[in-house]
Formats: C-alpha cells, sequence, structure tokens
C-alpha cells in the first residue's frame, strides 16, 4: 500500500499581502510613494498635536497660516485691536488648511473603499462615522466637499477619498477645495474679529486645557496603532 503523499506547505504570504494596508496586489511605485505621503501627513498631524499647545500662545499668526482654525481666530482678535498682517494670514492659512487634501484624494484614486477598510479597523465607532461620510460623498458629490470643510464635521478624509475614487478632476477637486477653505478661513477670522479680545482670553484658557487633550489624543493613537499591528501579526499567525 503506498503512502499518501505529504501536503505541500502552505506558500508564505508576501509582505505586502497584508489586510492593514490598502492595496491588494503587489504595490507599484505610485502605490509606495502615496503610502509614504499619508506617513508624512500622520506624523505631521502627531508632531501638530504637541506644537499647537505652544503655537496657540507663542505665535497664533504661524499656527493659523498652517490651518488651524483656533489660529485663525485669534488672528481675527487680533485684528480687532491693530494687527495689520491678517491678509498675509488669511492667504496662507487658505492654503494650509487644505495642503495634505492631494494626498488623500490620490489614495481615493489608488485604493477606493480598501482605504476606507484600513483606516475603519476594527473601531466600530470608526467604521460608524467613516460610512456615514462614504454614504454622504457618494451622494452629494461636491457639495460633501464643502460641508466637510466646516469645523467639527468629521469624516473629511474618506470624503475627499471617495472624490478620488469616483473620479472627480484633481483640477476640479482642488479649486473647490480652495475655495472653501478662503470661505471658512474668512468667517473664523470675521469670528475672531467680532468677539475681539475676549476671544483671545478665551483660546488662552483652551490652551491651557489643550496640553492634556493633546497627550490624551497621541496616547489614544499610539494604543490604536499598537492594537491593530497585534491584530495584522496575528491574522499572519
Amino acid at each position: 500500500m503506498s503512502e499518501a503523499p505529504n501536503p505541500e506547505p502552505a506558500a508564505e504570504a508576501e509582505w505586502w499581502d497584508d489586510p492593514s494596508l490598502p492595496w491588494r496586489h503587489q504595490p507599484t511605485k505610485a502605490d509606495i510613494a502615496c503610502f509614504s505621503w499619508l506617513g508624512v501627513a500622520g506624523v505631521y498631524g502627531l508632531i501638530m498635536l504637541w506644537l499647537r499647545v505652544a503655537l496657540i500662545d507663542l505665535s497664533p499668526e504661524t499656527l493659523a497660516s498652517l490651518g488651524s482654525w483656533s489660529g485663525m481666530v485669534l488672528v481675527g482678535a487680533g485684528a480687532a485691536t491693530g494687527d495689520q498682517w491678517w491678509p498675509l494670514i488669511l492667504f496662507l492659512g487658505t492654503f494650509g488648511l487644505v495642503k495634505f487634501d492631494w494626498i488623500y484624494w490620490w489614495a481615493g484614486r489608488l485604493w477606493g473603499r480598501n482605504l476606507i477598510e484600513v483606516w475603519s479597523g476594527r473601531s466600530a465607532r470608526a467604521r460608524r462615522v467613516n460610512e456615514w461620510a462614504e454614504r454622504f460623498a457618494r451622494k452629494y458629490d461636491i457639495l460633501a466637499l464643502i460641508i466637510s470643510m466646516i469645523p467639527f464635521v468629521p469624516g473629511r478624509g474618506v470624503v475627499v477619498a471617495v472624490l478620488g475614487e469616483a473620479g472627480t478632476s484633481l483640477r476640479k477637486f482642488l479649486t473647490v477645495s480652495i475655495l472653501t477653505s478662503a470661505v471658512v478661513n474668512a468667517a473664523l477670522l470675521w469670528l475672531g474679529f467680532q468677539v475681539g479680545k475676549p476671544a483671545k482670553d478665551a483660546m488662552d484658557v483652551y490652551g491651557g486645557y489643550l496640553l492634556w487633550v493633546s497627550g490624551a489624543m497621541l496616547i489614544a493613537t499610539i494604543v490604536i496603532v499598537y492594537r491593530q499591528q497585534q491584530g495584522a501579526r496575528q491574522r499572519r499567525g
């Protein structure tokens, strides 16, 4: 009686065949480049969690130029007391607010819904928010982009990625994004101007609490990334 042949060992998964990565194929140069730019945007966001604490007191003009809503309100409050630099800050802040939008548009063009799945991870809350933003973007298109620019409206990255996946041209996308950013920043500047010194006093109090909020957000981010990496290792194992 002949012996049954030994089963062949399962082929080892390639490094790029990982559900925590947005592609479902061997990555191209464009995939690697876009993923690297997403990493740059992520690192920038973590750094700004801490720099924002110092800049909100030391240089709100710099903070506003980088695209900060609170910084722009403070610049408006300064304009009410004689600061004449607000036109330049408004111009710089308009582009500062949307400086990474092209990356998310490009990522959406490359990976589509796979990217949203990666962003959602295992968090039920993140999945609900991202699914809402995705439905909103698919239904309202450019209007969703405009509304997502309003302060505290969640899911802007998902909206931008969906527009990239849907084939919205980069020229059209950037035109709407920049114009909306200009309107939003002008509104924040006007708000700060109308409130004046009390706005600066309120932001000073806010800055006192921001250190603790930023620290909590940084720790939460590290924990989430760690859990995602552990989950990916378990799935591969």
